[in-house]
């Protein structure tokens, strides 16, 4: 399997649908705040509030090259809703959306490795002492509560952590994990599926039981569910060079590209 441009909009399309499906359930559960999405020229934009980090688009020039008149109007759709707009662009993107962005104001602001792996290649890695099922129905709020704890450390969203749980856990297309120890669930982690590629998502644990084998227990759980299902490949997302790269990595995951995310000028000037 190579890192062309068919595997990026396999990557890409899986991410984006599952992130339109968080808006979806979003809609169900707060119509009043206005979450949609909108396709335009293959991308797709994503409002889930001003703050929320899902207000952005995905897939911007990968399926196809965005005329002007197609990015005004995807400027547009943040602009009427009072929203930033982000673009995730990967690297495989039309070569000339980056002299596009520039010239429209836009300036690099994030970084992010997208790291794939071809299921067949795996090998199942032994059990531990991490118990990991998947959580039920009637435990959504559970498993949103110990994912927003896992992540109460983290700068920029920690203030939005609870609300967005609470609507991840709610989404279609998706199954929740929850890791426990002793029978307490200590990390959670989600898995979304689309067209035979899995997207592992939302790994964290509880900061007081980190470095016990948690988030390991998650991703083979999550991998063998994935396999399972008939999915042929899995997907992450992570900080370049961060400790869920490493994990990834370890597991035989592999660097596809390093996607940049782009933030309008009007934002940033």
């Amino acid at each position: 399997m190579f890192c062309d441009l068919a595997l990026a909009r396999r990557l890409e399309g899986a991410e984006g649908t599952a992130n339109m499906r968080f808006v979806e359930a979003r809609a169900r559960l707060e119509p009043d705040l206005g979450a949609c999405w909108k396709e335009v020229a293959g991308a797709h934009a994503m409002f889930d509030g001003p703050r929320s980090p899902c207000t952005q688009t995905f897939g911007l020039g990968l399926f196809q090259m965005p005329a002007a008149a197609e990015m005004e109007r995807i400027e547009t759709f943040f602009r009427e809703r009072g929203a930033p707009v982000f673009h995730e662009v990967s690297p495989l993107a039309d070569a000339a959306l980056t002299g596009m962005l520039n010239e429209r104001g836009y300036r690099p602001v994030e970084l992010t490795s997208v790291l794939y792996l071809p299921l067949g290649s795996r090998q199942a890695a032994e059990g531990g002492a991490i118990r990991v099922r998947l959580a039920g129905k009637d435990e959504r709020e559970l498993w949103a509560r110990t994912a927003a704890e896992g992540w109460r450390e983290a700068a920029e969203f920690a203030d939005l952590m609870d609300d967005l749980m609470r609507v991840v856990a709610e989404r279609e297309g998706a199954e929740d994990f929850l890791a426990e120890l002793d029978g307490k669930p200590i990390a959670a982690g989600s898995l979304a599926l689309h067209e035979g590629v899995a997207l592992l998502a939302g790994a964290s644990t509880i900061p007081e039981y980190r470095r016990r084998g948690a988030q390991r227990a998650l991703l083979e759980a999550r991998l063998d569910h994935a396999a399972r299902a008939g999915c042929d490949l899995a997907m992450l997302c992570a900080a370049p060079g961060g400790e869920s790269q490493r994990n990834g990595e370890r597991h035989g995951f592999r660097i596809a590209y390093t996607r940049i995310k782009w933030r309008g000028c009007a934002q940033v000037c």
